[in-house]
């Protein structure tokens, strides 16, 4: 079974598509992410406290339990909320498919249990979120059948641009960052190719700028980068891009 991480970096690589062309994106549709229960209490004793995310670090690829809260959601280039930043800093994806499940059981501020997997970069991969507020718990499901293929939903980006200081870093399944996230949430995503080209400014605290296409909606601003670089210092990332419509 294929990583929800890998196939997240298919589909950031057919929005550059979309952006060149304008046309439908091309994207892998999510999976779900296997699934380890916790182990099972010794008799007669309460199982510990879940970590919380930053307490300490933790190996790529083993299961993670830990708390956090949630400081803001995060979007991606098409508009679905697929994951969120924690208080500690930390990036808690997703499934995108699931945006309007997840922004319905929790909510910033709300302190949540994280159930999931920890991926090359430190980033979680959540399988199960349970909100301690309301108790609900959300667990990754495949899409419901009838649901609309991602690689009809392209038309609706619009061409955005964006700038400030970088307070984030995203990565690529093996680690390599694959675009930044702004102060304010914005959320720039490159590819790993691209981003190896600037990595004076694919670090926190550098100012940078960009242009592409994205989505901006009442859950923050996402774009796939067409033009990167510092403030007033764009470069063009694709020699062919196609006029807007």
């Amino acid at each position: 079974m294929q990583s929800t991480s890998t196939k997240r970096v298919r589909r950031d690589t057919a929005r550059v598509l979309s952006a060149i062309n304008l046309v439908a994106l091309l994207a892998t549709s999510a999976g779900c992410v296997a699934q380890t229960e916790p182990p099972v209490a010794a008799a007669g004793l309460a199982p510990p406290p879940a970590p919380r995310i930053g307490a300490a670090p933790l190996v790529e690829g083993t299961a993670v339990s830990a708390q956090a809260t949630v400081s803001r959601f995060l979007i991606n280039p098409d508009g679905d909320v697929d994951g969120f930043l924690t208080g500690d800093g930390a990036l808690v994806h997703f499934p995108p498919h699931m945006s309007a499940q997840l922004t319905s059981a929790i909510r910033p501020g709300d302190s949540v249990q994280i159930d999931g997997w920890r991926v090359a970069g430190g980033n979680l991969e959540a399988q199960r979120i349970t909100d301690a507020r309301s108790g609900q718990q959300l667990t990754d499901q495949p899409p419901l059948p009838g649901t609309l293929p991602r690689e009809l939903r392209g038309a609706g980006l619009s061409r955005l641009s964006a700038q400030g200081q970088v307070a984030h870093i995203t990565t690529a399944p093996r680690g390599e960052p694959d675009g930044v996230i702004l102060a304010d949430g914005t959320v720039i995503k490159l590819t790993p190719p691209v981003a190896q080209q600037f990595p004076r400014l694919v670090q926190s605290g550098a100012r940078v700028s960009a242009q592409g296409y994205g989505t901006r909606n009442q859950y923050g601003t996402a774009l796939q980068a067409t033009s990167f670089g510092s403030p007033g210092n764009l470069t063009r990332l694709y020699d062919r891009v196609a006029p807007g419509p």
